[in-house]
């Protein structure tokens, strides 16, 4: 164990006690027990509307069926225990998106431990501005990306140019849900860019300079990110592309801010060093 710090001194990682592997393992645990506890009164209320959240996770899908005049819209069950298995993953997801603060609370408990002080209050912050982008991400994905890409999907279906057969869809609810729920936290992840960004930012370990040369290599990795996350029409992928690269430079923004501050803030520090050892 050091020594706690002198006065006037900021404490840091290096004025804590080191913890060992299995210390780290044993409060990833802890974290991880109190996300999961903290998110179930959440998944429970949930449970309670899941027959309203169900509907409201298909109305998209209803909107683009009924704007194409396919008929009645109809979703599907191959399996009895399918609805319950239905219900209960969507009470899941709903939860932890209701209990995105108290979760990316129990995240920033996790990596507090190596921050200094001064990083340690950028607490708040962070779990504010981590729920807000995370849940933007949610309502993007549901309110701009499910419209335009059911409507694109649904358009391939009706009489083939024959008009001897047509092609129908026939919509089982499991696999809508695990589309619909995989899209929807893939953009509340994707929205996080800025968040991850500005942190490393404010704790030193990239600046905003580094961020701009990085930029010609995120447009690429954005491009690979939103093929691989989003269906494989352009229409859908550019839906994603367009606020990843967006989302970086806004970040880039918040970095030279942030830069602008540490370096007025080391300029106002080293003035202050300078006019104590005249008085010397």
């Amino acid at each position: 164990m050091t020594d706690g710090p002198t006065a006037g001194s900021e404490q840091g990682p290096e004025d804590e006690v080191e913890m060992e592997f299995f210390e780290h393992l044993g409060e990833l645990r802890t974290r991880l027990r109190n996300a999961i506890l903290g998110s179930l009164p959440a998944i429970g209320v949930a449970w309670f509307f899941k027959e309203e959240l169900l509907d409201w996770l298909l109305q998209p899908l209803v909107e683009a069926w009924e704007a194409l005049n396919l008929g009645k819209p109809q979703i599907h069950f191959a399996n009895p225990i399918d609805p319950f298995v239905a219900y209960l993953k969507i009470s899941i997801i709903v939860g932890l998106i209701a209990s995105a603060p108290w979760l990316f609370w129990q995240l920033w408990a996790f990596i507090a431990p190596g921050l200094y002080r001064r990083e340690k209050r950028l607490a708040v912050p962070f779990v504010l501005f981590s729920t807000v982008f995370f849940v933007g991400g949610v309502w993007f994905g549901y309110e701009v990306v499910f419209p335009l890409g059911f409507e694109t999907f649904l358009s391939f279906a009706g009489l083939l140019p024959s008009e001897s057969i047509a092609v129908s869809p026939t919509l089982m609810i499991n696999e809508y849900l695990g589309f619909a729920t995989r899209m929807l936290l893939a953009f509340g992840v994707v929205f996080e860019v800025p968040v991850i960004n500005t942190f490393l930012s404010a704790v030193g370990l990239v600046t905003w300079r580094q961020l701009l040369a990085f930029a010609r290599w995120w447009i690429l990795i954005a491009a690979v990110l939103a093929a691989f996350l989003t269906p494989p029409d352009i229409a859908s992928q550019l839906l994603m592309l367009v606020p990843l690269v967006a989302l970086y430079f806004l970040s880039i923004g918040f970095a030279a801010l942030f830069g602008i501050r540490h370096a007025r803030q080391r300029s106002a520090e080293h003035e202050q060093a300078q006019s104590k050892g005249y008085e010397r």
